[in-house]
């Protein structure tokens, strides 16, 4: 297996924490340990600045910023914010829907929506043209996700090597 990479995790925090947990809980990556639901309000509490720099501060020595897709991730500005951050700063970037990882509250969810699509080059092409975005299997998410996680995070990071 290769090496554990350091990863920033971004997603929609009210809609995915739950599904996204599962995957921290993989344990297949290292990557910025979970904020807590009270150190999150907090954050946001203290305005756009200070978002803005954790998120600056956490993703600084990460290799690579794995969107994790729900169903609202594409509508989060500060999802946009760090996309953006990831593509500029010459980061690792990739896609994985987990839209079908049971969330114990409500289930699954439907597909969102690429984020990378709201991303257009001077040339008129996609983000989403140049960075992968993985669906998992339906049928066995959690597994597809663990199995293959590793991989397509390596794949990001050399694509943008």
């Amino acid at each position: 297996m290769a090496t554990k990479r350091q990863i920033f995790y971004s997603f929609h925090f009210d809609k995915d924490v739950f599904r996204v947990q599962q995957i921290r809980n993989m344990g297949v990556l290292e990557g910025n340990e979970p904020v807590s639901v009270n150190a999150w309000e907090t954050v946001k509490k203290a305005g756009d600045n200070a978002i803005k720099k954790w998120i600056d501060d956490n993703m600084k020595y990460k290799s690579c910023v794995v969107v994790l897709l729900g169903v609202d991730t594409h509508k989060r500005p500060w999802i946009k914010y760090e996309i953006k951050k990831a593509w500029e700063d010459k980061k690792g970037l990739v896609g994985i829907y987990i839209h079908n990882l049971k969330d114990p509250k409500t289930g699954k969810c439907s597909k969102g929506t690429n984020p990378f699509d709201q991303f257009t080059f001077e040339d008129g092409s996609k983000l989403s043209s140049v960075v992968s975005c993985y669906n998992p299997d339906s049928s066995d998410t959690y597994n597809d996700i663990a199995n293959n996680l590793d991989k397509w995070i390596e794949k990001a990071i050399k694509d943008r090597g």
